[in-house]
């Protein structure tokens, strides 16, 4: 017999509780699911700025480097810590994933180098544009009942890291412009 939830679990039924009820919640959190799946969202992104921006290629396609790369490490990662998805009774799990393998967030780690690297490219005031997209990620992963909480903090302290070293490999720090 299962007891009630504790601790991850616990704060994960109540985000589930609080929100998944609320009209267009689960969908706009599929949508986003799909959207960052295999980083394939932020590739397209970055690939159509590098099109529409050629004076600024170099910054476009360090995002999509960098958002690859962040997803591609939270991969090994998991392969490395097998911390299995949340699997309580009372967490609903709310879309299909491609493994069993829960930290880090490979969604929350290539969100958070995508938008750090597309704020960039972008020419944005530094964490504008992670302000506004790596919080409803990560809440997503939430409310879609695939990861912990601890997996999507990981997952943007990862993908912070693969964006810095990525503007650093692609000879990013500091310039303005490309």
């Amino acid at each position: 017999m299962v007891g009630p939830p504790h601790g991850e679990d616990a704060v994960l039924v109540g985000v589930q509780s609080a929100l998944t009820g609320r009209t267009g919640v689960l969908t706009t959190a599929r949508a986003m699911s799909h959207f960052g799946e295999h980083s394939l969202g932020w590739l397209g992104l970055a690939a159509a700025g590098a099109l529409a921006q050629p004076q600024r290629r170099r910054a476009w396609l360090a995002a999509g480097a960098g958002a690859f790369a962040a997803h591609a490490a939270a991969v090994v990662i998991k392969r490395v810590v097998k911390r299995q998805r949340p699997h309580h009774p009372a967490i609903a799990v709310n879309v299909a994933t491609p493994s069993r393998l829960s930290f880090p967030s490979a969604h929350a780690t290539s969100t958070t180098a995508a938008a750090i690297l597309l704020g960039r490219a972008l020419g944005l005031p530094g964490g504008l544009l992670p302000a506004l997209l790596v919080p409803p990620m990560a809440l997503s992963r939430l409310v879609l009942g695939v990861h912990y909480p601890s997996d999507v903090a990981a997952g943007v302290a990862v993908g912070a890291s693969v964006a810095a070293l990525t503007s650093r490999v692609a000879g990013l720090d500091g310039a303005s412009d490309d």
